[in-house]
């Protein structure tokens, strides 16, 4: 458990504000342009859905060059709120705004947590609701469906429902969930979303964890909670809050790193996990709280030249770790898969008469044909969920019990990952966001059916790495 880091300024500034039945906390860096909105929103919502309660909302910024931090000051005095809502709450609203500490060296998304948990913590808070600083679709409502389960239902951990478009949150759709799902057993369908509530009883325990890593303290950091909230018995529920807008991210331009610190943060407490579902078989639904909407989130155009011609790559360059990794089946049908990718990726640059690689420029744009158009190209590919789920599966036991470093690993499959990427956009490029979410449950039933390939080989490296330590031992 890493020790407190909060400065004495921090700690002043919680002397100061005494106690607090509620927070909202908003992590950030250079979100100017769109904190505002989010700061008005989640004022508006503690005035409007919890006046009697002691709110306060903290902003735990990384230092943002942009005046980040000035705009959430400067954001709309809660009076004006009161006026808008007609509702006269019986305590001040307080907001601070400050620069986050380090964890052990480390900054990222998961350092501004701590900050903000260690904040909640102080001050004795029921609920802690956390909000990205990006979002453009939410309202006062979200703060009341994060937070309204565990002050009225005495859940521990309100996990987000959105309705997003069908290329975005990929990380979500194709690792996160399945794996989520097939290990423990809750089919959380959002269990990196970034918005979630958070009781206090959660809070002190998410403190006295000691599996906090470097990882944890960037984008590690939601799938811990997660994986935690699970993992400790605590109750946990799924809130509907419709479309989640936000600045969405091109997968094969934009994702390596946070998908690198997420899978590999899931691979760490899997290992140190294993004896809570290694009997676990099936999955249940997760109960849901709120209105059931329907929105169509904005579209986000995704490259699939780009994802194809990296998974190619990634036969070229990292093919002896796949080999490491990977069973021998497995390694073999994906280093043809990949060939096939960098074939089709070739072929289709050189009838758009592209005379550099082909991930060049996003879909939509750089005289690049759209999503649906540039996946035609290309739509003979195929990546079968069984052989996705087996990746995974051989990756988790690679890790827990190979002598190859996590982080090496994992790298090594970002191009594996692009692959399945790419066929999933190809495979939903018609469909619409509810077909694809078809596509998405599919995928996740292959990784439960497949669970006895995971226990067995788990149990047989297990059994080895007994063996071999017995010996050394001798």
């Amino acid at each position: 458990m890493p020790a407190s880091a909060l400065t004495p300024a921090i700690r002043d500034e919680i002397a100061r504000l005494g106690c607090a039945d509620i927070m909202v906390g908003i992590p950030s860096y250079r979100n100017a342009a769109t904190i505002g909105h989010v700061v008005r929103a989640a004022q508006a919502g503690l005035v409007q859905y919890f006046p009697d309660l002691r709110p306060v909302l903290v902003n735990a910024d990384a230092g943002s060059p942009d005046g980040t931090q000035r705009v959430v000051v400067e954001t709309e005095p809660p009076g004006y709120v009161e006026q808008i809502l007609l509702v006269h709450p019986k305590n001040r609203l307080d907001r601070v705004s400050l620069t986050y500490p380090d964890v052990d060296g480390v900054g990222g998304k998961g350092a501004a947590l701590r900050t903000i948990l260690e904040m909640a913590a102080a001050l004795d808070v029921g609920a802690l609701v956390v909000v990205d600083s990006d979002l453009r679709s939410i309202v006062p409502e979200w703060i009341e469906l994060l937070a309204g389960p565990i002050l009225k239902g005495g859940y521990d951990f309100v996990a987000p429902l959105y309705s997003r478009h069908k290329y975005d949150g990929t990380i979500t759709n194709t690792v996160t969930y399945p794996m989520t799902r097939a290990l423990y057993g809750h089919r959380i369908r959002q269990p990196i979303g970034g918005d979630f509530g958070i009781s206090g009883d959660l809070i002190r325990d998410y403190l006295a964890q000691e599996t906090w890593t470097p990882d944890v303290s960037r984008f590690g950091i939601d799938i811990w909670m997660t994986t935690t909230a699970l993992t400790g018995g605590f109750a946990v529920c799924q809130s509907r809050l419709g479309a989640k807008i936000h600045d969405p991210k091109d997968p094969g331009a934009d994702l390596g790193p946070m998908f690198r610190q997420v899978v590999g943060t899931l691979l760490g407490m899997a290992k140190d996990n294993a004896n809570r579902w290694l009997e676990i078989s099936g999955s249940h639904e997760v109960p849901a709280y709120g209105f059931e909407r329907y929105a169509d989130p904005p579209p986000l155009e995704v490259n699939t030249l780009r994802l194809l011609s990296q998974f190619h790559a990634g036969a070229l360059t990292v093919a002896d770790t796949w080999r490491g990794m990977l069973r021998p089946d497995n390694c073999k049908s994906v280093i043809e898969l990949a060939g096939e990718a960098g074939a089709m990726a070739e072929a289709a640059a050189r009838k758009l008469g592209l005379t550099s690689e082909s991930g060049q420029g996003s879909a939509g744009s750089d005289g690049l044909p759209a999503t649906d158009e540039l996946s035609d190209l290309v739509s003979g590919f195929h990546f079968p969920d069984d052989l996705w789920a087996r990746v995974l599966y051989d990756l988790l036991v690679s890790a827990s019990f190979g002598e190859v470093p996590t982080e090496r690993l994992v790298a090594a499959l970002v191009p594996i990952y692009f692959g399945r990427v790419g066929r999933f956009v190809i495979e939903n490029r018609r469909l619409s966001t509810e077909q694809s979410e078809e596509r998405v449950e599919r995928q996740a039933r292959e990784f439960e059916l497949l669970k006895p390939y995971l226990v067995e080989h788990w149990t047989e490296a297990a059994k080895a790495g007994g063996t071999t330590r017995k010996r050394a031992a001798e």
